[in-house]
């Protein structure tokens, strides 16, 4: 039995008085890649803000139920807390601007006052950009700005500077929808060899690359979460019928 590290049960999500999230319960398992898919405004990206708390930082924000990180409810932990647990990477690569590609790694460290020795910094951002597999690309240009680097590249940066906190799960909201097809592949092939050592959850719009990256699939609709199985499964026999309207366009 695979050990689950992120489960939510009668989880509910609105703002003001719109209810975007309806009563989810699912179980993520580690080292797993999970997919979230479903037509747009159906509730999936809420969802996955509401993982790491970052739905809170919109007005009018609120939610009920029950979201655990390993058996410990995100929603009594302090956010920071929360989110260097639980990483996040979106849809547009979003590198700082002004800072090196050095810095930009270890920027979350610098952000939370934590201060490093240079010879930790070093090693930090030697094994986050080798893990995002950036490092063999920038390492004589460590000290240039992010922002020279190919689209990408950029995204593989915001992965690396997002693995450089030691989190245990990464959200991707849409994490190729602004790349070309080069380096959506690349940003895709990234995704096995991540699961080694996270548990991965992606947003995505495109069925494809849910089918092709992802262990288990959840397909949302208007809020509510209408199915969750393993990939092959859930492409191949849905059980409900929406879902099999979804994946065959019959609707989107």
């Amino acid at each position: 039995m695979e050990s689950s590290i992120v489960n939510s049960s009668g989880f509910n999500a609105w703002f003001g008085e719109n209810h975007v999230v309806k009563n989810v319960n699912i179980s993520i398992p580690k080292n797993n890649v999970v997919a979230v898919m479903g037509p747009s405004g159906c509730g999936k990206t809420t969802f996955l803000r509401c993982i790491n708390r970052m739905h809170e930082l919109i007005p009018g924000a609120r939610s009920e139920g029950k979201m655990m990180l390993n058996n410990e409810d995100v929603y009594e932990m302090h956010p920071i807390f929360v989110r260097l647990k639980i990483g996040m990477v979106f849809q547009r690569p979003n590198p700082f601007p002004n800072l090196s590609i050095y810095d930009n790694v270890i920027a979350g460290y610098k952000l939370n006052g934590m201060k490093l020795p240079k010879a930790e910094k070093d090693e930090i951002v030697e094994k986050s950009l080798s893990r995002a597999a950036l490092w063999k690309e920038v390492k004589d240009s460590l000290h240039k700005k992010g922002t020279f680097l190919s689209g990408g590249q950029q995204q593989r940066l915001c992965i690396a500077r997002a693995i450089a906190m030691e989190p245990e799960v990464l959200l991707f909201d849409e994490p190729t929808s602004a790349l070309d097809p080069i380096s959506t592949s690349s940003i895709e092939e990234l995704f096995h060899e991540l699961k080694k050592n996270y548990t991965l959850i992606i947003v995505t719009h495109n069925m494809q690359q849910a089918a092709r990256v992802s262990d288990k699939t959840a397909f949302f609709y208007v809020g509510e979460l209408v199915e969750y199985d393993d990939t092959k499964l859930m492409f191949t026999n849905p059980k409900d019928v929406r879902t099999q309207n979804y994946i065959t366009g019959r609707f989107s």
